[in-house]
This record gives C-alpha cells, sequence and structure tokens, in this order.
C-alpha cells in the first residue's frame, strides 16, 4: 500500500482551506485542527474573575463552544465547493444549504463532463456529487478523478450526495474512492459534520492495487473489479 501526502491534509504548507485561513489571519494555517479542534483545557480554564472565585464550568464550556462555533464559521467563509448535480432544484437546494452554512464560495456544474472541467478550473476544496446524471454519471467521474497521472486533481475530497442509496451503491462509491456518502435530501447538519470532517482530519491518499483514494476505514479493502 503507498500512501501519498494529501494535499488537503495538514502536512507541509496546510490544505487549501488551511492556506486560506493562513491568509485571512490564522495563528496556525498548517492544521486545520488548530482551529476546529480548540485545545481541550485552554488557558482561560482556570481564569479569575475580578470577585476572585474561578470561572463556572459552564462559563469555561460557553467560552469554548464559542470559539469553536467562529473557527467553524471562519473555515467555512474560506473553501469553496463545487456542486455538481443536473437537477436545478438540487443544486439550488444544496446551495441554499450551504449559503446558511457560511460558504461563500460556490460552484455548480449541471452534467459529469462539465463537473471534470470545472474541478480542473477551480480546482475547489470539497466537491458535492449527484450519482445519476446523463452524459456522465457520479461514479464514471470519480473513476476519472481518482486517476493519478492523467487527471490533474485526483485528490479532490468527494461527497457523493444522492437519492439513490442502495448498498451495492454505497460499496462501489467507497471502491470508487469518495471520501463521504449521502443520502437527499441532506441536512445542513450532515454537509457541516462531513465537511469539517475531511478538512480537519483527512485522510492520506493510498494506491492499494487499482484502487487510489482516501486510506480505507476498514482493511482488509477489496477494490471495486478485485
Amino acid at each position: 500500500m503507498t500512501r501519498k501526502r494529501h494535499p488537503h491534509g495538514p502536512p507541509a504548507g496546510g490544505s487549501v482551506g488551511c492556506r486560506r485561513l493562513a491568509a485571512h489571519g490564522s495563528a496556525n494555517g498548517d492544521n486545520c485542527r488548530d482551529w476546529i479542534y480548540p485545545a481541550p483545557t485552554p488557558a482561560w480554564s482556570n481564569a479569575v474573575p475580578m470577585g476572585g472565585q474561578p470561572c463556572p464550568r459552564e462559563a469555561v464550556t460557553a467560552i469554548m463552544h464559542s470559539v469553536l462555533s467562529k473557527s467553524v464559521e471562519k473555515l467555512m467563509s474560506t473553501i469553496e465547493i463545487l456542486i455538481v448535480d443536473d437537477n436545478q432544484y438540487m443544486r439550488k437546494v444544496v446551495r441554499n444549504l450551504l449559503v446558511n452554512l457560511g460558504v461563500k464560495n460556490l460552484h455548480e456544474a449541471a452534467d459529469g463532463i462539465a463537473g471534470l472541467e470545472a474541478i480542473r478550473t477551480y480546482v475547489p476544496d470539497i466537491v458535492l456529487l449527484d450519482w445519476e446524471m446523463p452524459l456522465l454519471n457520479g461514479a464514471e467521474l470519480v473513476r476519472i478523478v481518482r486517476s493519478p497521472g492523467v487527471f490533474a486533481v485526483p485528490d479532490v475530497p468527494i461527497i457523493m450526495l444522492t437519492a439513490h442509496v442502495e448498498r451495492w451503491r454505497v460499496l462501489d462509491a467507497t471502491r470508487l474512492g469518495v471520501n463521504e456518502f449521502l443520502k437527499k435530501p441532506v441536512s445542513g447538519k450532515a454537509l457541516l459534520d462531513r465537511i469539517v470532517s475531511i478538512l480537519s482530519h483527512p485522510r492520506p491518499m493510498v494506491q492499494i492495487g487499482d484502487y487510489y483514494g482516501p486510506e480505507p476505514r476498514r482493511m482488509p479493502f477489496e477494490p471495486l473489479g478485485s
């Protein structure tokens, strides 16, 4: 199994999202987790107010939640997301969810061919991909993208977002190299959780036989077609 440094992960220059955080005043642009998950025992946890009594645990928790919320808000405002879906209404629904989550940099593609071109052009931090599309469906798009040496951006994180959730589709999507799989209609919370997870805890990209994608969560792993 060959590991590859993930361009969206924390090593070296950090992820695209991390670098954008650094450019917007991050104290440490090399690791999204410094923004998403603050240290469990911050310096102000033992702060003593003017009355001389230590801060109540509830107050500390509230401050930590505030820091976390602001960190996530800053991350969401700096990343770029591409929505690839042939259904205009669904693109609008997903766009509205992302806007409500604070995402400012959004792109859309109405089919798989346009999706490939948009990935090359924008190099987004996350791709939200529908399965059933004309010309080139979601599975075929993932197969093309996850071709290092052939496709220019093979490591881009992909979330498959589809109403078709048969077990075989989930397995195929995993074996093709998607990062996450979500069912439509999707909630804003589910989207937020997956996006934050991908950017703050990126799995390294690996080559296992014909498989190229994020390191599988479970082993042994059987690539599609094996």
